[in-house]
């Protein structure tokens, strides 16, 4: 199969801090693949610079054979994106945020009204679409905003934290809709989430990255294998030990914002 993302020797510094440190990876397409780490690790800003949002310093990302930093357009053609922090406007409608996304990414105009309309019932929000976004509950909000995403037919959905701040009944909804849509489409993802529990159920493999490098990766059966552990967290534990990062003043701030406008 081929490579949905692959990664070359990318490295990536914030003046004296290197974020990402000499990091290759491949992803082939059409799995689910988890990128994993304490904060502070370098997940997000290799999110960042996959999505064309960072140019990368040194080494080479591509996306289905598109150079990031050559191909910009054509990489963000490929790609739908949902950010750890929210980017459904609470003044709009469903509705109104999906198409404002579907006009965002180009989507035909005589394709926008079907394509918003099949996200929106996908993701079961047909008999709120026409409410404010502000009204709808956490669960309700990352299910519009992967509606966003899903409007443009991505191949590759990026997820970062797409359920933190949500309770177990809501995150168990918002996976239920991605596995749904990547059975439907063979679309590949790739998603960061603290929720290990949630990596070692939908995850094809997984990789644990720390202070800007790879750890570990490989399916999450053969990690557990590996390190004589009974789950992910203490394959986590094995490969961090008590050296967590526990990121900028900035991640955290994010995280606590994102939870407190979910919960």
């Amino acid at each position: 199969m081929s490579d949905a993302v692959r990664i070359d020797g990318l490295n990536h510094r914030f003046k004296e801090v290197l974020a990402v440190d000499q990091l290759s990876l491949t992803v082939t397409a059409g799995e689910v693949f988890g990128l994993l780490g304490p904060n502070g690790a370098g997940k997000t800003t290799t999110i960042r610079i996959l999505t064309t949002l960072l140019p990368p310093q040194q080494g080479t990302v591509e996306v289905f054979g598109f150079d990031v930093r050559k191909r910009k357009m054509a990489v963000r053609r490929l790609i739908g994106y949902v950010p750890q922090a929210l980017s459904a406007d609470a003044g709009l409608s469903g509705r109104e945020n999906v198409a404002l996304f579907a006009r965002l990414f180009d989507v035909p105009r005589r394709e926008r009204r079907e394509r918003t309309d099949a996200v929106i019932e996908a993701m079961g929000l047909s008999d709120a679409a026409d409410r404010p976004a502000g009204t709808y509950s956490g669960g309700m909000i990352r299910r519009l905003e992967l509606a966003q995403a899903l409007v443009s037919a991505p191949r590759l959905l990026v997820l970062d934290e797409p359920t933190i701040g949500l309770d177990p009944v809501a995150r168990a909804g918002v996976w239920e809709r991605i596995t749904e849509v990547r059975a439907q489409t063979g679309m590949t993802v790739l998603v960061t989430t603290h929720y290990m529990e949630e990596a070692e159920e939908f995850c094809d493999r997984v990789a644990l990255m720390h202070r800007g490098r790879i750890r570990a990766l490989g399916t999450p059966a053969e990690l557990i294998a590996q390190t004589a552990g009974e789950s992910l967290d203490d394959v986590f534990r094995s490969y961090t030990g008590d050296d967590l990062d526990a990121g900028g003043f900035s991640d955290v701030r994010t995280a606590r914002r994102t939870a407190r406008r979910l919960g």
